[in-house]
C-alpha cells in the first residue's frame, strides 16, 4: 500500500497492521531513527541493532545518513519472517528518497545472504539475522537499537519485560533505543529492567513516542 508520504509499506490484513506508519513510511523512519537516535551521534563507529529488518526501510535510511554525517556503521538486522523477493521489488524507497545513485545498495541489503556480515560499502557493514527477538543475548555490544516491531495490539508478546531487558543488556553503558510506540506498558516494561526513559514527540499520526537510554552515561552528543 501507498503511505501518506507517498512511499510504500506492505500492509496484513488478518492483523489490520502494516510494516510502518500508514501516515508515512519514510517520514516516521527519519523522525523515529534518524532524528531522535542515529542523529545523536557524531564522527565515530556506531553498532546499531534493529529489532524487524522488514523491507529494510530503516537499514537504507540509515545507509544515506551515515554517508551525509560520515559515520561508520556496523548493523544488524534481525527479522524471524523475511520478505519474499518479488514483495522487496515493490518498495518504492529507492524513487522516494532520490537516492537513485544508491539502487544498487537496496538491492545488495536485501540480496545478501543471511547469517553473514557483508560490507554495503567501506563505512557500513551489514548482518541479517534470521532470529526470533526471544533468541537475542549480546551483552554490551550496541551503541544504539532501532527498537520496530509489530504493535502490541498484534503481538504483545515482543514488547514485554523479557524482551526489553535483553535490549538493555545488549546496549553498551550510555546506549539508546528509540521506537515509535508510546504505549503505557511498553514505557513501564522499559522502566522497569533499567531504561532512563523519554516521551519524545511522535511522527505524523502519532502524538509521542519512547527513547530509552541505559544510564548512566549518554552517546556523544548527549540527549
Amino acid at each position: 500500500m501507498i503511505t501518506a508520504d507517498g512511499s510504500t509499506t506492505i500492509h496484513i490484513p488478518k492483523w489490520d497492521e502494516q510494516y510502518h506508519s500508514k501516515h508515512g513510511a519514510i517520514q516516521e523512519a527519519k523522525h523515529v531513527f534518524i532524528k531522535n537516535g542515529l542523529s545523536l551521534f557524531s564522527d565515530q563507529k556506531i553498532r546499531i541493532l534493529e529489532i524487524g529488518f522488514g523491507t529494510g526501510l530503516n537499514s537504507f535510511i540509515t545507509f544515506l545518513e551515515a554517508v551525509k554525517m560520515k559515520l561508520i556503521i556496523d548493523y544488524v538486522g534481525v527479522e524471524a519472517y523475511p520478505l519474499a523477493a518479488d514483495e522487496v521489488e515493490k518498495m518504492n524507497y529507492v524513487a522516494q528518497l532520490e537516492a537513485i545513485k544508491y539502487s544498487e545498495v537496496f538491492k545488495q541489503m536485501h540480496q545478501q545472504d543471511w547469517e553473514i556480515k557483508g560490507e554495503i560499502s567501506s563505512d557500513f557493514s551489514l548482518t541479517k539475522r534470521k532470529q526470533f527477538f526471544k533468541e537475542i543475548n549480546e551483552e554490551n555490544k550496541f551503541d544504539l537499537i532501532y527498537f520496530d516491531a509489530f504493535g502490541a495490539r498484534v503481538q504483545p508478546e515482543l514488547w514485554t519485560e523479557e524482551i526489553f531487558e535483553k535490549m538493555f543488556k545488549a546496549l553498551k553503558p550510555g546506549g539508546v533505543l528509540v521506537t515509535y510506540s508510546a504505549k503505557g506498558s511498553v514505557r513501564r516494561a522499559m522502566l522497569a529492567v533499567g531504561f532512563l526513559v523519554e516521551k519524545l514527540p511522535g511522527p505524523p499520526g502519532k502524538r509521542e513516542m519512547l527513547r530509552g537510554t541505559k544510564g548512566p552515561l549518554t552517546p556523544k552528543g548527549g540527549i
